[in-house]
């Protein structure tokens, strides 16, 4: 019998706590947070949820040899239960999104669309970590998506960082190579000069000491482990490093916010941080 903690499992409940960052981060570079951005953020949730439990949905035959731990190889949820579910949740982040206005579900759709491209087509094809980095993108411009010209810098940061991240995680369980993760290293470098570059204005003190603390912790801890993946990029080190750059989108998306001008926001967001960093010991978030 399928338990509530089998689709916690399945859908990595924790590291949704990764997600309401990017529509606070669109809304913050679309000229501030208002009263459609918690049901874009909870759209976005869904949508996250959906694509973990397609991901195992369609990767049910290669887990049975690889991750047999996972919820549908060891039998606890079926084929079926997942692919259902991930129909369910993506129905209801459509449904939240259309709350944001028409042109939030203009980019809800689109979204969706990608998250299930990718998870039934593209995951193992060299296209997979681009279009993972543009559904982490469009997430972004959902919550931006009054004014998705502006959210473009926030979402083109949060892109780039995810094409890294997933590029690299690729090797989770055999290994990968040197020269991907220092591409993912270099890319969290880029990054993070990016946002601080964007984020650090004359006249605005504070907003840009916050902006370059978190992205020097963003920088920081993802850049580690990676240097880590650089120096061994055996399938331990870099499911850790994976971990690791999915935990970073926090301080991330903090920093943009951060440098949007919503200070007490972004540091309310780096709750967020710890939270998902304890849940994880609990119910891995790759």
């Amino acid at each position: 019998m399928t338990t509530a903690r089998d689709l916690a499992e399945l859908v990595r409940l924790p590291a949704a706590l990764s997600v309401p960052g990017d529509a606070l981060a669109g809304a913050v570079a679309a000229g501030g947070p208002d009263r459609r951005t918690l049901p874009l953020a909870a759209s976005s949730v869904c949508l996250y949820w959906a694509g973990m439990a397609l991901n195992d949905y369609a990767d049910r035959d290669l887990d049975a040899v690889e991750r047999p731990e996972r919820p549908i190889p060891s039998g606890r949820v079926s084929p079926t239960t997942a692919l259902r579910l991930a129909g369910g949740l993506t129905a209801a982040a459509l449904g939240l999104a259309a709350c944001g206005g028409r042109r939030a579900l203009a980019v809800a759709v689109p979204l969706a669309g990608t998250v299930w491209a990718y998870d039934l087509l593209a995951k193992p094809t060299p296209l997979g970590p681009v279009l993972m980095g543009s559904a982490r993108a469009l997430d972004v411009l959902l919550g931006g998506s009054a004014d998705p010209r502006r959210a473009l810098p926030a979402a083109a940061a949060l892109g780039a960082h995810t094409v890294a991240v997933t590029a690299l995680s690729r090797g989770e369980v055999h290994g990968s190579t040197p020269a991907v993760a220092g591409a993912a290293l270099a890319t969290t470098g880029a990054v993070a000069t990016a946002v601080v570059a964007r984020g650090v204005r004359p006249r605005r003190l504070l907003p840009g000491l916050a902006t370059a603390a978190l992205a020097a912790s963003y920088a920081a801890t993802v850049g580690r482990a990676q240097a880590e993946a650089v120096r061994t990029p055996d399938a331990v080190t870099v499911r850790r490093a994976t971990g690791t750059g999915i935990r970073g989108m926090v301080p991330l998306q903090a920093a943009l916010v951060a440098g949007g001008g919503a200070v007490a926001a972004a540091l309310a967001l780096t709750v967020a941080g710890p939270v998902l960093r304890a849940a994880a010991k609990g119910i891995s978030p790759t």
